[in-house]
């Protein structure tokens, strides 16, 4: 984590992989009971809906922090900053994206988070990105209980495992705390890292990443790979073919007509976009989040599914020659599969992308979802 803020407050990239499989056999499967229920003869027990938890967060905010860099050792030293959060609803209010701005004695500072809801676990995930770092913490995860929100991760502090604890509390219509604690006791005690309160500016968000709201750059096109995505903010009808059963020996594919949406977030840092699609298959969502590292230059990648409601593990990738192509481990059948991504574009108004998997480590590839974008609409 960055040495300046210890602090977790907390497309288009389409990778259609494991994560797509698992979305389809949540589906096939909806209603039975899991193995380990189906051997015990229990019912699960019926789970509070938490989707409208985080409503209250929708809006902007004045917050201001007080963070202490050492919470075991020195619990007494803290700096404080003061700053302002905007959080927009996304994915049709699946979810949420957060971005926050702080000014400290150490400069500025500016952080971006993601609030997704889990139908299968009834919880929520926060997924938080730092841009001096611009790498994904692993999430917070959690539920309400009696009006207080409770995440929960773990991290390294020093060199060692600690637990994280995020607690949302206090919440009225205009105000809440947010408090972040470790705990290196397995959660005998908490030690305060993190506690900030916010206030009320506004109601609403600016509308620049609002439903059905999309742009692209009127900037001429150039070398610097953190505007590499430029071409492909706006809106697209998108053709996709999909291998049925990668990696089998299998030539069955399906096609699939949708439309993606595209949008940039965090002052151009990153891009949200959504995708529907629909065939023989079924219907397939997804929300993908893909943002710049600028020490290396290079992108990352993460989705999610309605049906999942949590980000996996990203993708790293770069542009060489107009073209970029993102590299990753997923388990493929229980089995650990190198994955390939690749995006492109062809003309202002046309673009492709290919996902490809290889079970040799790369010496070999199998291509399983190809999909073509045409452009529907863009504003600049």
């Amino acid at each position: 984590m960055t040495d300046f803020l210890f602090v977790r407050m907390h497309h288009f990239s389409f990778r259609f992989g494991t994560k797509v499989l698992l979305a389809f056999a949540l589906c096939l499967q909806a209603g039975s009971l899991s193995p380990a229920l189906a051997q015990t003869g229990q019912q699960p027990s019926a789970m509070r809906d938490g989707q409208h938890d985080f409503d209250f967060n929708i809006g902007v905010w004045h917050t201001h922090i007080r963070r202490i860099p050492d919470p075991f050792s020195d619990p007494g030293t803290s700096v404080e900053l003061n700053g302002t959060v905007t959080v927009r609803k996304v994915w049709g209010g699946r979810g949420q994206m957060e971005e926050i701005e702080a000014d400290g004695p150490n400069g500025h500072w500016e952080g971006l988070t993601t609030f997704l809801y889990n139908p299968q676990s009834h919880q929520w995930n926060q997924a938080f990105i730092d841009s001096r770092e611009a790498a994904a913490d692993a999430p917070l995860i959690g539920s309400f209980h009696d009006g207080r929100g409770e995440l929960f991760s773990q991290e390294t502090f020093k060199d060692k495992t600690i637990l994280l604890r995020g607690v949302w509390s206090e919440i009225k219509p205009n105000s809440h705390n947010f408090e972040e604690s470790y705990s290196n006791d397995g959660g005998s005690t908490w030690h305060a890292a993190f506690i900030a309160s916010l206030t009320r500016e506004k109601e609403s968000a600016p509308s620049d990443i609002a439903a059905g709201a999309v742009e692209i750059s009127s900037s001429p096109e150039n070398d610097d790979p953190q505007h590499g995505f430029d071409f492909d903010i706006g809106t697209w009808k998108t053709h996709s073919s999909r291998l049925m059963a990668p990696l089998t020996g299998s030539t069955k594919w399906v096609d699939m007509d949708g439309v993606s949406i595209v949008k940039k977030v965090w002052g151009g840092r990153a891009n949200l976009a959504e995708y529907k699609a629909e065939g023989p298959a079924g219907t397939v969502e997804l929300m993908a989040l893909r943002w710049f590292n600028p020490t290396t230059k290079e992108w990352n990648i993460n989705f999610a599914t309605p049906g999942v409601g949590t980000l996996g593990v990203p993708g790293v990738g770069e542009f060489k020659n107009g073209r970029c192509t993102f590299y990753d481990y997923e388990l493929i059948g229980g089995r650990s599969v190198l994955v390939r991504f690749s995006i492109w574009k062809i003309t202002r108004d046309t673009a492709q992308s290919e996902q490809a998997f290889s079970d040799d480590g790369g010496k070999t590839w199998e291509v399983n979802w190809i999909n073509k974008y045409t452009r529907i609409s863009a504003t600049s």
